[in-house]
C-alpha cells in the first residue's frame, strides 16, 4: 500500500519566481476625513478612521492608473514589453462592465498582441490574486514575464462609513525568474470561505457591507489564518521578518491583525498607508508592499497578507535581493505620490466622482 505524502497547503512554483519590477500610483487629489464629517455629522471628528483619502481626477480611472503603475514597474524591471506573456489587472471598479481593462493596458505598454490578458475580480484581493496566477504561469515555465496589478477608484455611498475610506490608487508588479528579481517570492498561501461581509449587485451603484461583521468573522479570521498558516508551513515566526504588510481598510484592522500574529508596530509602519491615502481596495496590500520595497534592504524578509471581501486572503513570504538597491530609484517611489497632494472640498469630490446626478 502506498502511503500518501503529507499534504502541503502552501503554493510554491516549480521554478523560483520573483518581483523584477514594481510601481505604484496614487492620484494627487485628497479629501480630508474632517470634510466628510463636516457635511454628514456636523463636523464631529472624534474617531475618524483616516486622515484623508486619495480621489481620482475627472480624467482618471483604473486604466489610466494601471498604466502609470505598470510603466513604473517596467522602468525598474528594464525588460522589453514584447517579452511579457500575461497582463492581469485586478480591480472592483473597472471602467467597463463588458470590456477588459487588461487589453487596453497591454496595448498601451507594447505587450500586445502576443499576450494573455484578463481582468481579476475578488474585491480587495484582486491584485494578489493576479500575483498568484503570475507565479504559476512563470513557475511552470510557460512564460518568462507577467504583469500583475491591483488598482481601484472605489466609491462609498454618500454619508456611509465607507465614504471616509474608499479611495483610489494601487500598484503593479512585473514577475519573472528569481535570478533577475528584486525580491524572491518564496511561497504563498490562500484561505477562502463564503463569508458575505461586503457586496454590490449588478445595477447597484454603491456597495453594501455588514458593519461590524466585516471585522469578525471576515477580515480577522481570514487575515490571521492566512498569515499564521503560511508561517507554520515555512517554519518561520514574526521575528524572522523585517516587515509585515496587511490589507488596510482602516488603520485599526491591520494594527490589530499584526498584534494578533505577533508583529510589532515598527514592522508594519512602512506599509501602513491607509491614514493618508485611504483604502485603495484591490491595491491596498500591494501598494503597502511597494512602499516597503522603497526602503527595504538586501536580505530583508517580508510577510504580506491581503484580504478580499466575500471572503479570502492571500499570504506571501518574500525575500529582498541585492538587485533592489540597484534599480528602485529608476521610478517614482510611493511616498513621492503621497507627498504630491492637492486638497479638495466635498463639493469638488462629489463632482469628480459623479455623485451629483444631472439627469
Amino acid at each position: 500500500m502506498t502511503i500518501p505524502q503529507p499534504f502541503s497547503t502552501i503554493l510554491k512554483p516549480a521554478k523560483p519566481v520573483g518581483i523584477i519590477g514594481y510601481g505604484a500610483y496614487v492620484p494627487r487629489y485628497r479629501l480630508p476625513a474632517r470634510e466628510v464629517a463636516r457635511v454628514w455629522v456636523g463636523g464631529r471628528t472624534s474617531g475618524l478612521p483616516i486622515k484623508e483619502k486619495a480621489v481620482p481626477g475627472l480624467d482618471e480611472d483604473v486604466v489610466t492608473m494601471s498604466l502609470e503603475a505598470v510603466r513604473n514597474a517596467l522602468k525598474r524591471a528594464g525588460v522589453n514589453p514584447a517579452e511579457i506573456r500575461a497582463v492581469w489587472i485586478g480591480s472592483e471598479s473597472h471602467p467597463y462592465a463588458v470590456k477588459p481593462t487588461s487589453t487596453i493596458v497591454a496595448e498601451a505598454i507594447g505587450a500586445a498582441p502576443h499576450v494573455q490578458a484578463a481582468d481579476m475580480e475578488f474585491a480587495c484581493k484582486a491584485g494578489t490574486e493576479a500575483m498568484v496566477m503570475a507565479m504559476g504561469l512563470i513557475g511552470s515555465g510557460m512564460a518568462r514575464y507577467a504583469v500583475a496589478a491591483g488598482l481601484d477608484t472605489a466609491q462609498g455611498k454618500p454619508g456611509d462609513a465607507l465614504e471616509y475610506t474608499a479611495a483610489a490608487g494601487g500598484a503593479a508588479f512585473i514577475l519573472g525568474p528569481a535570478e533577475e528579481s528584486l525580491a524572491c517570492i518564496n511561497a504563498s498561501y490562500s484561505f477562502v470561505s463564503d463569508t458575505p461581509d461586503f457586496w454590490r449587485r449588478e445595477y447597484q451603484r454603491y456597495p453594501e457591507h455588514g458593519n461590524r461583521f466585516t471585522g469578525e468573522p471576515a477580515y480577522f479570521k481570514h487575515s490571521t489564518t492566512a498569515g499564521k498558516t503560511l508561517m507554520e508551513e515555512m517554519g518561520t515566526k514574526p521575528t524572522d521578518y523585517a516587515w509585515a504588510i496587511f490589507h488596510q481598510p482602516n488603520t485599526k484592522f491591520p494594527q490589530r491583525t499584526a498584534s494578533l500574529l505577533g508583529f510589532t508596530p515598527e514592522q508594519i509602519k512602512p506599509g501602513l498607508l491607509s491614514p493618508v491615502i485611504g483604502n485603495t481596495y484591490a491595491g491596498a496590500a500591494i501598494i503597502g508592499l511597494t512602499a516597503t520595497l522603497d526602503i527595504a534592504q538586501s536580505g530583508d524578509r517580508i510577510l504580506m497578507v491581503s484580504f478580499g471581501s466575500g471572503a479570502g486572503s492571500d499570504a506571501f513570504d518574500i525575500t529582498v535581493t541585492d538587485k533592489l538597491l540597484e534599480r528602485r530609484d529608476k521610478a517614482l517611489k510611493t511616498q513621492d505620490y503621497i507627498a504630491r497632494r492637492t486638497e479638495i472640498d466635498y463639493a469638488t469630490y462629489s463632482r469628480y466622482r459623479g455623485k451629483i446626478a444631472m439627469k
